[in-house]
Protein backbone atom coordinates (compact mmCIF):
# COMPACT_ATOMS: atom_id res chain seq x y z
CA UNK A 1 0.00 0.00 0.00
CA UNK A 2 1.49 3.29 -0.92
CA UNK A 3 2.04 6.62 1.19
CA UNK A 4 -1.28 8.40 -0.45
CA UNK A 5 -3.21 4.86 -0.02
CA UNK A 6 -3.04 4.59 3.63
CA UNK A 7 -3.10 8.33 4.20
CA UNK A 8 -5.51 10.96 3.78
CA UNK A 9 -4.57 14.65 3.05
CA UNK A 10 -6.00 16.90 5.85
CA UNK A 11 -4.22 20.48 4.83
CA UNK A 12 -0.90 21.72 4.64
CA UNK A 13 1.62 23.74 6.80
CA UNK A 14 1.00 27.50 6.88
CA UNK A 15 2.56 30.40 8.41
CA UNK A 16 3.55 30.22 12.27
CA UNK A 17 1.47 31.58 14.46
CA UNK A 18 2.94 32.73 17.33
CA UNK A 19 6.72 31.59 19.14
CA UNK A 20 5.93 27.78 20.23
CA UNK A 21 5.49 25.98 17.21
CA UNK A 22 2.16 26.33 16.45
CA UNK A 23 1.26 27.19 12.68
CA UNK A 24 -2.51 27.87 10.78
CA UNK A 25 -3.46 24.83 8.71
CA UNK A 26 -4.19 25.79 4.89
CA UNK A 27 -6.70 23.68 3.22
CA UNK A 28 -8.32 22.49 6.12
CA UNK A 29 -10.26 19.11 6.15
CA UNK A 30 -12.06 19.50 9.56
CA UNK A 31 -13.13 16.14 9.96
CA UNK A 32 -9.41 14.65 9.26
CA UNK A 33 -8.18 16.72 11.68
CA UNK A 34 -10.62 15.79 14.30
CA UNK A 35 -10.31 12.23 13.89
CA UNK A 36 -6.95 11.60 14.71
CA UNK A 37 -4.18 12.77 16.83
CA UNK A 38 -1.05 11.99 15.07
CA UNK A 39 -0.10 13.54 11.51
CA UNK A 40 2.53 12.29 8.48
CA UNK A 41 4.61 14.91 7.76
CA UNK A 42 7.88 14.56 5.53
CA UNK A 43 7.78 10.89 5.86
CA UNK A 44 7.86 11.04 10.17
CA UNK A 45 4.32 10.35 12.36
CA UNK A 46 4.06 13.41 14.80
CA UNK A 47 1.78 13.66 18.06
CA UNK A 48 -0.92 17.00 17.40
CA UNK A 49 0.23 18.50 20.91
CA UNK A 50 -2.24 21.26 20.57
CA UNK A 51 -4.79 22.62 18.86
CA UNK A 52 -6.41 26.02 18.81
CA UNK A 53 -8.45 28.18 16.55
CA UNK A 54 -11.61 27.40 14.41
CA UNK A 55 -12.48 24.63 12.05
CA UNK A 56 -11.86 26.92 9.07
CA UNK A 57 -8.64 28.50 10.39
CA UNK A 58 -7.17 25.69 12.18
CA UNK A 59 -4.08 26.52 14.16
CA UNK A 60 -2.21 23.17 15.43
CA UNK A 61 1.58 22.62 17.06
CA UNK A 62 3.56 19.10 16.67
CA UNK A 63 5.58 16.92 18.51
CA UNK A 64 9.00 17.95 18.05
CA UNK A 65 8.44 21.47 16.19
CA UNK A 66 9.00 23.66 19.58
CA UNK A 67 9.88 26.90 17.72
CA UNK A 68 8.81 29.54 15.56
CA UNK A 69 11.73 28.73 13.12
CA UNK A 70 10.84 25.03 12.87
CA UNK A 71 7.27 25.90 11.91
CA UNK A 72 8.82 28.41 9.24
CA UNK A 73 10.74 25.21 8.16
CA UNK A 74 7.60 22.71 7.69
CA UNK A 75 5.84 25.54 6.04
CA UNK A 76 3.88 24.23 2.49
CA UNK A 77 4.08 20.80 3.75
CA UNK A 78 1.03 18.66 3.36
CA UNK A 79 -0.52 16.79 6.70
CA UNK A 80 -1.76 13.34 6.49
CA UNK A 81 -3.65 11.92 8.74
CA UNK A 82 -3.73 7.47 8.68
CA UNK A 83 -6.83 6.22 6.67
CA UNK A 84 -8.39 4.06 9.45
CA UNK A 85 -8.81 7.24 11.73
CA UNK A 86 -11.21 8.85 9.15
CA UNK A 87 -14.84 8.26 10.08
CA UNK A 88 -17.10 6.34 8.23
CA UNK A 89 -18.94 7.37 4.87
CA UNK A 90 -22.06 7.97 3.46
CA UNK A 91 -23.20 6.29 0.06
CA UNK A 92 -22.60 9.50 -1.62
CA UNK A 93 -19.66 10.69 -0.45
CA UNK A 94 -16.21 10.57 -0.80
CA UNK A 95 -12.61 11.86 0.40
CA UNK A 96 -11.09 14.70 -1.64
CA UNK A 97 -8.12 12.67 -2.04
CA UNK A 98 -10.06 9.65 -3.59
CA UNK A 99 -11.46 12.01 -6.13
CA UNK A 100 -8.16 13.82 -7.24
CA UNK A 101 -7.14 12.24 -10.40
CA UNK A 102 -9.94 10.79 -11.52
CA UNK A 103 -10.81 10.35 -15.20
CA UNK A 104 -14.32 12.63 -15.56
CA UNK A 105 -16.69 11.18 -18.83
CA UNK A 106 -19.88 12.21 -20.68
CA UNK A 107 -20.63 8.44 -21.81
CA UNK A 108 -17.85 8.19 -24.25
CA UNK A 109 -16.34 11.20 -24.39
CA UNK A 110 -13.49 12.32 -21.90
CA UNK A 111 -13.22 15.41 -20.31
CA UNK A 112 -10.38 15.83 -17.87
CA UNK A 113 -9.26 14.78 -14.87
CA UNK A 114 -10.30 16.20 -11.58
CA UNK A 115 -7.65 18.05 -10.53
CA UNK A 116 -8.76 18.84 -6.91
CA UNK A 117 -12.36 19.30 -4.65
CA UNK A 118 -13.21 22.98 -4.20
CA UNK A 119 -15.74 23.84 -1.14
CA UNK A 120 -18.16 26.55 -2.72
CA UNK A 121 -20.16 28.49 -0.20
CA UNK A 122 -23.17 26.74 -1.87
CA UNK A 123 -21.77 22.91 -2.83
CA UNK A 124 -18.33 21.46 -3.27
CA UNK A 125 -17.31 20.89 -6.39
CA UNK A 126 -15.17 19.22 -9.03
CA UNK A 127 -12.14 21.27 -10.76
CA UNK A 128 -11.52 19.05 -14.05
CA UNK A 129 -8.51 19.74 -15.67
CA UNK A 130 -9.36 19.73 -19.22
CA UNK A 131 -6.09 20.18 -20.72
CA UNK A 132 -4.30 22.67 -22.84
CA UNK A 133 -5.57 25.83 -23.39
CA UNK A 134 -9.39 24.91 -22.83
CA UNK A 135 -10.43 26.20 -19.27
CA UNK A 136 -10.68 23.87 -16.09
CA UNK A 137 -14.70 23.12 -15.96
CA UNK A 138 -16.35 23.29 -12.40
CA UNK A 139 -18.70 20.38 -11.69
CA UNK A 140 -21.29 20.53 -8.34
CA UNK A 141 -20.90 17.43 -6.17
CA UNK A 142 -25.00 16.99 -7.41
CA UNK A 143 -26.83 14.43 -8.65
CA UNK A 144 -28.13 16.28 -11.88
CA UNK A 145 -24.45 17.12 -12.74
CA UNK A 146 -22.78 13.59 -11.52
CA UNK A 147 -24.30 10.32 -12.59
CA UNK A 148 -21.96 7.98 -11.07
CA UNK A 149 -18.74 8.10 -9.08
CA UNK A 150 -16.39 4.88 -9.71
CA UNK A 151 -13.35 5.38 -7.25
CA UNK A 152 -12.13 2.05 -7.08
CA UNK A 153 -12.25 2.75 -11.37
CA UNK A 154 -10.79 6.28 -11.30
CA UNK A 155 -13.94 7.29 -13.20
CA UNK A 156 -16.28 9.75 -12.42
CA UNK A 157 -19.63 10.11 -14.94
CA UNK A 158 -21.05 13.78 -15.51
CA UNK A 159 -24.18 15.31 -17.55
CA UNK A 160 -22.07 17.98 -19.24
CA UNK A 161 -25.80 19.13 -20.83
CA UNK A 162 -26.40 20.11 -17.99
CA UNK A 163 -23.68 21.97 -17.04
CA UNK A 164 -24.43 23.81 -20.38
CA UNK A 165 -21.65 22.26 -22.31
CA UNK A 166 -23.14 20.55 -25.07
Amino acid sequence: MSEDDAWLQAGGVGAPHGLDGSFHVTRPSADLLRASDRVLIRGTERLIERRAGTDRRPIIRLQGCADRAAAEALRGERLLVPRGADRELGPDEWWAADLEGCVVHDGDVEVGTVRRLLALPSCEVLEVDRGGAVPELLVPLVGDAVRSVDVAGKRIEIDLAFLGED
